[in-house]
């Protein structure tokens, strides 16, 4: 259902904050109720409006002989409803504040007036589910209408329904136990499954304490959800005591926004988060060579083993491999891979690209890598471990090819390194560890003497735990990173921090990243401070999709400033290192783009476990990119 430019649905939850009457009828603290709902994160503000000679009894409003609750409730009525001004006056103010108005026409007079401010869409209240001919004049609106179902019967709401139904009325049906507050062994959330079933819309009208109950309705699939709103609790009439104040409908809101996250999408298949797949590499098992295995040896249960960790195939294709002729010869506890059963094993080839393209190694692998492949450069991963090592145990040989470094993000005693931190002993010892990374580089330049300034590709930091930074302190995260930059050595090497996704994984458990995510942002500081990027491909496109930027503007924008590339494919919101074609990323498109506007740019394919059977994924990658990229 679309209420202004609203679409609501299942994952897009439709937030009222139902002030009603809880103004009091004061003008004035209705508008400053307004200001808190938006503060909130609401997306309407719904208010009540009747003609009390259309509601009720002449008798009910002279009080003459009514039982002691409608006495009161007209008294409130009476003394709390807001005039017809006033409602425009509020209509203008929450269209200025581009917040939907919404209101509850009581009768035919009320509706009337609200049609003439043309309001957006209509809430029908629990009591008037019945009320047939005011229905039936709301239909002819043909806005949206939002019904509770409040104190109704199965068999009311199936009558009304089918009334919406023949009429072709665009609606939505919300659960609701019409007491205030309403116990918690009155709600029957479950009831949700069996109002789903007379109409697929539904949303749920909350009266309950607290936000749990509604929290929980989200998990159920509803569009809509309303909770009454007051500044006070304390205050007189009888809404206050069900109703939120201002900071628990805040944490409501952003309780429905976390949830909505974390619900995903309906699907047969169970999609594995990066997070787990960077812990399933680490802790689960493949199947392994359980001694040295020649080429031309039909496997049997003797030569596999199951070992950790889970970079092999897994050990549910134990069976599969029995029988196989290997095709290789394996040391003992070499990984088996997928190539070992269906013999479809990709290799190297001679590549022709118009820039410079490269691979990631560590030191363990350089040699392996160059047996294999004709590359332009190399890009060493470090670890905290490799800079311990002494590079010349496994560089021997001068290299006529180029080099890149890429930074360790974690170092001893589990530091991540983040040059921007405001802790100074942290940020310190940041420093220490990036002079490290740059001492060790301009060491190894002795074995690539063709490149005069390496590059350093660098994830600077500016992460945070439970949230995002403010404004104020990416700024501030900035201004520490530019400071700690001149605090290092850095003659003869350049430091090109990377474009990063919104949620980097660090070994597998995810962050907030703030710094380098956002094209305006690395613009700004790059100029400053005089830097080019590392631009990822996978990492920008994942930062697009999450904050809604074009990511093919992003293309134009950051390409300009780019001196490396990594190249992968991404999906979703942390979807990265895809191989290319598993994500949705048009390289055909990104690549005109990067050609045109950053043709010098180094690259390597970044591909998630891409060094896996002798670089299998690199080599697919670069086989799809030849003549894109």
């Amino acid at each position: 259902m679309k209420i202004n430019n609203f679409n609501a649905s299942v994952g897009n939850t439709f937030i009222i904050a139902e002030i009603g009457n809880n103004h009091n009828g004061s003008y004035e603290l209705a508008v400053e109720m307004i200001d808190q709902a938006i503060s909130a994160g609401a997306n309407c503000v719904k208010f009540q409006m009747r003609t009390l000679e259309e509601v009720y009894r002449k008798r009910s409003i002279n009080g003459s002989g009514e039982d002691l609750g409608t006495e009161y409730v007209v008294d409130l009525l009476k003394r709390f409803e807001l005039s017809k001004e006033e409602h425009q006056n509020l209509f203008e103010y929450c269209s200025l504040k581009n917040i939907t108005y919404m209101c509850t026409p009581w009768d035919h007079l009320s509706l009337a007036f609200l049609e003439d401010l043309n309001v957006p869409a209509y809430k029908v209240a629990s009591a008037d589910l019945t009320n047939i001919p005011l229905i039936e004049l709301l239909i002819k609106t043909k806005k949206p209408l939002i019904l509770s179902t409040g104190m109704s019967t199965t068999e009311e709401i199936k009558f009304t329904a089918k009334l919406l139904k023949d009429a072709n009325a665009n609606f939505i049906f919300l659960h609701c136990n019409s007491t205030y507050p309403a116990p918690t062994a009155d709600i029957n959330l479950s009831w949700i499954k069996e109002l789903k079933k007379i109409h697929p819309h539904v949303g749920y009208s909350g009266h309950e304490r607290g936000i749990n109950i509604t929290l929980a309705s989200i998990s159920l699939g509803i569009s809509v959800v309303e909770r009454h709103f007051t500044v006070d609790r304390n205050m007189e009439g009888p809404d206050h005591a069900a109703s939120l104040e201002p900071e628990e409908f805040k944490r409501l809101v952003d309780g429905i926004r976390e949830v909505e996250s974390a619900l995903g999408e309906a699907s047969p298949i169970r999609a594995l988060s990066q997070g787990e797949m960077i812990n399933r590499e680490n802790l689960s098992k493949s199947l392994v060579a359980a001694r040295v295995l020649k080429s031309g040896t039909v496997l049997t249960e003797g030569d596999i083993a199951v070992k950790s960790p889970g970079q092999g195939i897994s050990p549910q294709s134990f069976h599969s491999l029995l029988g196989k002729t290997l095709a290789r010869d394996m040391d003992e506890e070499d990984f088996f891979y997928t190539s070992d059963i269906n013999a479809t094993k990709i290799s190297s080839r001679s590549y022709n690209y118009k820039r410079p393209w490269g691979v990631p190694v560590r030191f363990h692998d350089f040699k392996k890598y160059l047996s294999i492949s004709q590359p332009d450069l190399v890009e060493f991963h470090l670890s905290y471990q490799d800079m311990l090592l002494d590079p010349g145990n496994f560089l021997t040989q001068i290299n006529e090819l180029d080099f890149v470094v890429h930074a360790p993000e974690l170092f001893e005693n589990s530091e991540l390194l983040d040059l921007a931190s405001p802790n100074e002993h942290y940020r310190k010892n940041s420093i220490a560890n990036m002079q490290r990374v740059i001492d060790l580089t301009i060491d190894l330049k002795r074995f690539f003497p063709k490149t005069e300034r390496p590059l350093i590709v660098t994830n600077i930091g500016g992460f945070s735990m439970d949230k995002n930074f403010s404004s104020s302190e990416v700024q501030a995260g900035y201004e520490i990173f530019a400071g700690s930059l001149e605090q290092l050595s850095a003659d003869g090497v350049e430091i090109v921090p990377q474009t990063m996704a919104p949620y980097p994984w660090h070994f597998g458990g995810q962050r907030y990243q703030n710094l380098f995510v956002h094209p305006l942002e690395i613009i700004e500081w790059c100029n400053a401070l005089d830097l080019r990027m590392c631009f990822d491909i996978s990492h920008s496109m994942l930062a697009a999709n999450n904050f809604g930027y074009s990511f093919y503007e992003m293309c134009e924008q950051i390409a300009p400033l780019t001196a490396h590339l990594h190249i992968g494919d991404a999906e979703g919101l942390n979807g990265e290192g895809l191989q290319i074609g598993d994500g949705s990323i048009d390289f055909e498109r990104a690549g005109k783009i990067l050609q045109e506007l950053a043709p010098h740019a180094t690259f390597i394919p970044e591909i998630w476990q891409g060094h896996k059977n002798d670089g299998e994924g690199f080599w697919k990658a670069l086989d799809i990119l030849e003549g894109v990229i």
